[in-house]
């Protein structure tokens, strides 16, 4: 497979793939990376990272400053022990889903200006493997507080995949959009003729900056259902009271007190400016933004999208000038 470095060729039983990069409360990267600890799950590919990245920085730890190093975009297998007692794997409609896994990490998302290409080098080692379904994690921003339940959204490519999922009492996202890869590349498997969904755990919409474990264990939950693979979701619930104690501390800390209930706009907006301060974007939306003003420098028409990142991460008041320049160089370049 062009420009894709498989190590071996293992035998699956008409598998799914799923696929993660980061993103809002990383909840698709550390679902992801999580479902292939817990399963063990084996490294067999990895996609250059050359064609897609390009360096932006260089880590530090305790005090040493390592070499920079491209993002790692890496395929692992899992076989399901249930596919080997023989028989075909069951379809939806029965008590069980046993089939052998595929899952796709990034640990960052590519140039937005080559993530059809990037989609095309997954798409062509899914269809090369037999994998019947597509999944994609992603996180469901919305007005709650931080110490409710987090429920699972859904968005299928077909109406049947909707049908199906609907029976899970799980949330339908009838209108929107799944922004980034993990929503992008759900869109181009479709377009490529594989059926699928995407899962989206719900996160308070003032912590949209903070990793959330409860979101991200809620959609594996979701996942444990609809396949029929028991994880041990454990330290996730571990964390995710963790992640709880330390946005009470931190409110306490601006005085806020504790909301009773779901809060209201207000408070979500007084909240949502003050961590946006205490916090930071994750290096790949960071990069991102760079990206998209960079093209909108090029072609002003990706300016909206642009507009529509910052908004998303409620950061455009630090951008604000640089991103008003844009208009300001273009009406110069027309006179």
């Amino acid at each position: 497979m062009e420009e894709i470095k498989i190590y071996k060729r293992p035998k699956l039983k008409e598998p799914y793939l799923i696929c993660a990069w980061p993103g809002m409360g990383e909840v698709a990267f550390k679902a992801a990376t999580y479902l292939v600890d817990k399963l063990k799950a084996q490294e067999f590919a990895e996609i250059s990272a050359e064609d897609f990245f390009y360096l932006t920085g260089s880590i530090v730890q305790a005090g040493i400053l390592n070499a920079p190093q491209l993002p790692f975009n890496k395929f692992y297998y899992w076989k399901n022990p249930a596919t080997k007692i023989g028989g075909s794997a069951k379809h939806y409609g029965g008590n069980s889903e046993e089939r052998d896994l595929i899952i796709f990490i990034s640990n960052a998302q590519p140039d937005l200006a080559k993530a059809q290409s990037y989609c095309e080098r997954i798409i062509h080692l899914a269809k090369n493997f037999n994998v019947q379904r597509v999944i994609s994690f992603a996180a469901m921003p919305q007005a709650i507080d931080h110490t409710q339940p987090s429920k699972v959204w859904f968005a299928a490519t077909s109406g049947e995949m909707k049908d199906i999922l609907t029976k899970y009492n799980f949330q339908l996202l009838s209108e929107g959009q799944i922004s980034g890869m993990n929503g992008l590349f759900l869109g181009m498997a479709k377009k490529n003729g594989f059926e699928g969904f995407c899962l989206l755990g719900e996160i308070p919409l003032y912590t949209i900056q903070i990793e959330n474990p409860k979101a991200s264990y809620a959609v594996l939950g979701a996942l444990n259902r609809i396949l029929n693979i028991q994880i041990d979701l454990h330290s996730f619930i571990e964390e995710a009271g963790v992640m709880e104690n330390e946005i009470n501390k931190l409110l306490d800390y601006l005085k806020l007190g504790p909301p009773v209930g779901p809060i209201g706009e207000e408070d979500i907006e007084r909240i949502k400016k003050t961590l946006t301060q205490l916090t930071k974007l994750p290096v790949s939306i960071k990069d991102n933004i760079e990206k998209l003003f960079n093209l909108a420098k090029a072609d002003i028409s990706k300016a909206n999208e642009l507009k529509h990142q910052l908004d998303t991460w409620n950061v455009y008041k630090e951008y604000e000038d640089r991103f008003l320049d844009l208009f300001k160089n273009k009406k110069g370049e027309n006179n």
